[in-house]
């Protein structure tokens, strides 16, 4: 299977899969989406470049990739393109500054933040902006105190400041620092299972998704008004029944008879 490839939804229903690292045929251009309305996947033109471990986000329902890894001298790549749905086709962007290959991307106040490693495992920021098609470098306090997952709702930046995902932290601009945290007072453990994988915004609220494919879904709206570590604003969901033992046959089946404990690589929410 690949590795390092690209997720992302387009239109709301629209899941497209691109790029990554085949273990046959090295790097990849492909890209494939699956439609919620149709239930069918459909081929989509490849990119311009073939990369793995890149960065993608989107903007205005159009699909950004940056960045990455391929085979060859260049290896780590300073390249950037853009797909735009409604012409059905591939353009490049002006290039980053400096190559990279990212471990971190989001979109907020309008611009693609990326951070990640150097040509030389130095680690590396920059900014994207489309209206004006420019890369700058960045290194200011929002991006020292970034972290994996992150994400970007009701203008506001949100990222985890543990590792199961029960404290979060939020982006104040005023100061720019990471100096107020959402937390549930509740720690559940540092397992790889209770890891959080995923920040996903579902109904308004702001999702927390774990490697067992537990849940906690926290109300971000009026965080503000509330006093800071108020608990009563998360909720936990737990997978039961049917849904559980689907999802525990098909982390089977991706793990294979080897048994080796799975993880989720990308989170999506899709609209039927």
């Amino acid at each position: 299977s690949a590795l390092g490839f690209g997720c992302a939804v387009l239109s709301g229903c629209h899941l497209y899969l691109f790029g990554g690292k085949d273990p046959l045929k090295g790097s990849m251009r492909r890209v494939i989406f699956y439609s919620a309305r149709t239930n069918k996947w459909h081929r989509a033109p490849d990119m311009l470049r073939k990369r793995h471990f890149f960065g993608s986000c989107v903007i205005n329902n159009c699909l950004y990739v940056a960045g990455g890894e391929c085979e060859g001298i260049q290896r780590t790549l300073r390249s950037a393109e853009v797909y735009d749905p409604n012409r059905n086709r591939w353009s490049f962007i002006a290039d980053m500054s400096t190559a990279m290959v990212p471990f971190i991307g989001v979109v907020y106040d309008g611009k693609w933040f990326l951070k990640g490693l150097g040509a030389h495992r130095e680690v590396l920021s920059e900014a994207y902006t489309p209206e004006s098609n420019l890369w700058s470098p960045i290194n200011d306090g929002m991006v020292y105190g970034w972290r994996n997952p992150s994400i970007s709702m009701n203008g506001k930046l949100y990222a985890l400041d543990c590792r199961d995902g029960c404290k979060l932290r939020v982006y104040d601009e005023k100061t720019d620092s990471w100096s107020r945290f959402i937390d549930s007072k509740i720690h559940l453990g540092n397992s790889r299972a209770l890891e959080a994988a995923a920040l996903v915004p579902i109904n308004g609220k702001l999702c927390i998704i774990r490697n067992n494919m537990s849940i906690s879904m926290v109300d971000v709206s009026g965080t503000d008004k509330r006093a800071e570590g108020s608990s009563g604003i998360w909720e936990n969901i737990a997978i039961k029944g049917h849904f559980r033992n689907l999802f525990t046959n098909l982390w089977s089946s991706i793990a294979g008879r080897s048994g080796l404990k799975s993880h989720i690589v990308h989170c999506q929410v899709l609209q039927a």
